[in-house]
């Protein structure tokens, strides 16, 4: 649905109407035949129907294309009366601000933030209505901090409040407690993991080394014997050659 033409001042262009609703045009939508139309209107025709609403002529949701620019340009530039004009707002502005300002708008009517509180109000008294709502929270007089949210609550126990709020504390404490211990045997059981495995790396290196020590002595013993093996071969030499 588009902006209601009564809210306009002086004339508005017949381009610038929904050839649907009649009514100015709100998040226009143009087809090819360049008739216009609101983009709900448009769109909540074609569920039914498969042309234009002016012309018959055939068309389809995926050749709606955005306004002229200068068509758009002259809708920005339209001025029309906030639509709390009957709360008492006087404010006359452009088609392009009116959103803007009507979302501030100290005359609209806003719902109690108060939970429970079904009463709508204008924007510029919700602060007197919220001193004195009846739905609105306050802390008990007598100082043990519960929170009263209507009439009912003024004549709550003050010690059995206090005893709630002592037993959620306590079980609080206790959950806490519990997640420090589990998150302590976590990391104490991920240390274990970690030391056993690095155990297992240092024994198999020690296993590796030992294993290397023993080929080189194995090397060691087979050089030793060699070289006793050479010197005999040697000594038999010299000995032949003094005999020579």
């Amino acid at each position: 649905m588009g902006y209601d033409i009564e809210r306009f001042v002086g004339y508005v262009n017949e381009g610038l109407l929904c050839s649907i609703c009649r009514d100015v045009l709100e998040d226009p939508l143009q087809a090819p035949c360049e008739h216009a139309f609101c983009t709900a209107c448009i769109h909540g025709w074609l569920v039914h129907h498969s042309n234009c609403p002016e012309d018959r002529q055939l068309i389809d949701v995926s050749l709606l294309r955005p306004l002229y620019r200068y068509m758009k340009n002259d809708l920005n530039r339209l001025q029309l009366h906030c639509r709390n004009r009957e709360y008492g707002c006087e404010m006359v502005c452009s088609l392009e601000s009116i959103d803007r300002h009507e979302r501030e708008c100290e005359y609209s009517q806003i719902p109690c933030s108060n939970a429970g509180c079904t009463v709508q109000i204008e924007r510029r008294n919700l602060d007197g209505h919220l001193a004195v709502c009846e739905y609105r929270s306050r802390e008990c007089p007598n100082g043990c901090g519960y929170t009263i949210l209507s009439a009912e609550d003024t004549q709550h126990n003050c010690v059995a409040e206090l005893r709630t709020e002592l037993e959620l504390l306590r079980s609080e404490m206790i959950c806490r407690v519990e997640e420090a211990k589990h998150e302590m045997e976590s990391r104490l059981d991920s240390q274990r993991r970690h030391m056993v495995q690095k155990e297992s790396i240092l024994q198999n290196e020690i296993e590796e080394l030992k294993s290397q020590m023993s080929r080189m002595m194995s090397d060691v013993r087979s050089l030793m014997a060699a070289e006793r093996q050479h010197r005999q071969e040697l000594e038999q030499a010299e000995l032949e050659k003094r005999e020579l």
